[in-house]
């Protein structure tokens, strides 16, 4: 070949989630059939980066009127049928499951959250590293910090 067209130069991404699925921003999308996207559970190894936008699978779009006393109007208020996922360097806010120092590699927890990583864990789990200066405690403030790998 004598050129290849670059697909995607910087990100975020985006997917279409998988039927049933809602994605929240922060939380990490995983990777699942047909070229979708679901909330990524613990220790997944298809991870493919953080949602920066709310979404919802297409088959849960409604068209459904709202009816507000006697005016019915539809809901536009609707999250979206595709989510946005950043990933390789961003840096991007992601809930987390357990406290974390800065600089701790992550790996996903369960519902799309980020846990640091044990010394026997799988190098290929990591999902990013831990960039709030301060760290997270959990009990206080669950969302902080992450670059994604």
């Amino acid at each position: 070949m004598a050129s290849v067209p670059i697909v995607t130069k910087t990100g975020p991404k985006t997917f279409v989630p998988a039927s049933g699925q809602t994605i929240l921003g922060g939380q990490l999308v995983a990777a699942t059939t047909g070229g979708r996207v679901i909330v990524a559970g613990a220790a997944s190894p298809k991870v493919l980066g953080v949602a920066v936008t709310d979404g919802i699978a297409p088959e849960q779009q409604t068209t459904q009127a709202v009816v507000s006393g006697t005016v019915s109007t539809l809901d536009a208020a609707q999250a979206r049928p595709y989510v946005s996922v950043a990933y390789n360097g961003a840096e991007v806010q992601v809930t987390f499951a357990a406290d974390a120092a800065f600089g701790d590699r992550l790996k996903s927890a369960a519902n799309g959250a980020v846990t640091p990583m044990a010394n026997t864990d799988d190098p290929r789990l990591e999902v990013g590293v831990c960039t709030e200066p301060a760290g997270v405690v959990v009990a206080t403030n669950p969302v902080g910090l992450v670059r994604v790998k």
